[in-house]
């Protein structure tokens, strides 16, 4: 045997001996979104586990168009800016991508320096303080669909354009709620109309507004203005009714849900304004929109703006996500931000729309009459369209400092 054929015999039986080795599919990567929300106290209803069902459903309706994973995890922040910032540190460092939903100013405030500082996203459907997109802005910061803002220029604005021009608010104590009274305050005194009192009560402890109540009534104004949300909103409304003091004072829930009048029913709530930038009965997406996410849910809870933020939110974000790649949404959220701003919103719940440099979407604003039981022709059926703003006449200006890249 020729000594070339032994090297071939022998290097081949060398090889027989070494594992086959194929080359491994890379690992696809995955997204992470924790919905961080209220899902034991106030604002539950409001958001809660119906914001997680919707941010869920937005990550199955995107999923097929994904070069990567995506899982929707959640926690309950408790409505404490400590636990929340907490759970959100652990989060990053552990691989998650976006703090989302996260109801509550103060806690988003807590949520979006965490974010920056890990170059991760607060994806902010429920909080709105409008810090969160002015002297508190954020790169890595979304708000997608109202603010305090808009609420005291549309709710408030309203008001004083038909004559409600002495004023008298009970605030919830913490960011949100001063945010409402101060921004609402100044738009009742640019209309020609006086603050005759406030009065600031702890929270989330108060349960018992009565004697905020009587405030008001013996003030001497004519409109008594709500700056808060969720349970304390409802638990007013209905201590003004036992004081009857729609008699005597206008009274304006100056951010309602849909939630609210529901629970309240249409014998107290029908007659109040509200203002949302989301109707479930509004035309036929938002209807297909209503009746996806309720199809997903055990309780009878139809979606409102916060809802419908969490999924077009989610929706747009992943659209971004698309764009760029997994790996690369994955490297940095302040670039899926940027991507986010420049491309153009479009979905079931709010149509067509942007997001602007500082992350705050724009969308038009309703205002909204709760309905009468005469008018009212079935259980949710609970609004009637007042008026329509358009978002430059309900968006605070744009600060200059948060002029971001637009990607």
């Amino acid at each position: 045997m020729s000594s070339t054929r032994r090297i071939i015999i022998g290097g081949a039986a060398v090889l027989s001996l070494v594992p086959l080795v194929r080359p491994r599919a890379q690992a696809r990567s995955k997204i992470v979104i924790g919905v961080l929300t209220d899902l034991s106290g106030t604002y539950r209803d409001n958001t809660g586990p119906t914001s997680v069902a919707a941010t869920q459903l937005a990550a199955d309706e995107m999923r097929p168009h994904l070069d990567c994973d995506v899982e929707v995890i959640s926690a309950d922040h408790q409505n404490k800016p400590d636990v929340a910032a907490s759970i959100a540190r652990q989060w990053f460092d552990s691989g998650v991508d976006v703090a989302a939903d996260v109801p509550t100013s103060s806690v988003a405030l807590a949520v979006a320096q965490v974010a920056r500082e890990k170059d991760k996203m607060m994806l902010n459907a429920s909080a709105a303080a409008s810090a969160l997109t002015e002297d508190q802005c954020s790169p890595n910061t979304i708000v997608w669909s109202f603010d305090t803002y808009e609420n005291a220029h549309s709710t408030g604005g309203s008001v004083v354009a038909q004559g409600g021009k002495s004023w008298f608010f009970i605030t919830a104590n913490y960011a949100f709620g001063q945010s409402l009274e101060e921004l609402t305050a100044d738009v009742v005194r640019k209309g020609g109309g006086i603050v005759k009192g406030a009065v600031r009560y702890p929270f989330p402890d108060t349960t018992d507004f009565s004697s905020y109540v009587a405030q008001a009534q013996a003030s001497g104004a004519t409109v008594v203005g709500f700056a808060n949300a969720g349970l304390d909103t409802e638990n007013c409304i209905k201590q003004a009714a036992e004081f009857s003091l729609g008699k005597t004072m206008q009274i304006v829930p100056l951010l309602m849900f849909i939630q609210n009048p529901h629970a309240l029913g249409t014998k107290i709530a029908g007659g109040l304004l509200t203002t949302e930038t989301f109707y479930w009965d509004m035309n036929d997406r938002t209807r297909g929109f209503a009746k996806r996410l309720l199809a997903r849910t055990k309780a009878n809870n139809y979606p409102n703006q916060a809802h419908a933020s969490s999924y077009s939110s989610t929706i747009h974000y992943l659209k971004a996500v698309a764009a760029l790649g997994g790996a690369a949404a994955k490297h940095s959220g302040r670039a899926v931000v940027a991507k986010m701003k420049s491309m153009p919103t479009d979905d079931d719940a709010f149509g067509p729309g942007r997001v602007r440099a500082d992350g705050r979407g724009e969308f038009p604003a309703y205002l909204f009459q709760v309905k009468t039981a005469q008018e009212s022709k079935s259980e949710w059926d609970l609004y009637k369209l007042i008026g329509t703003t358009a978002p430059v006449g309900v968006l605070h200006p744009l600060n200059a400092k948060c002029n971001f890249p637009v990607g």
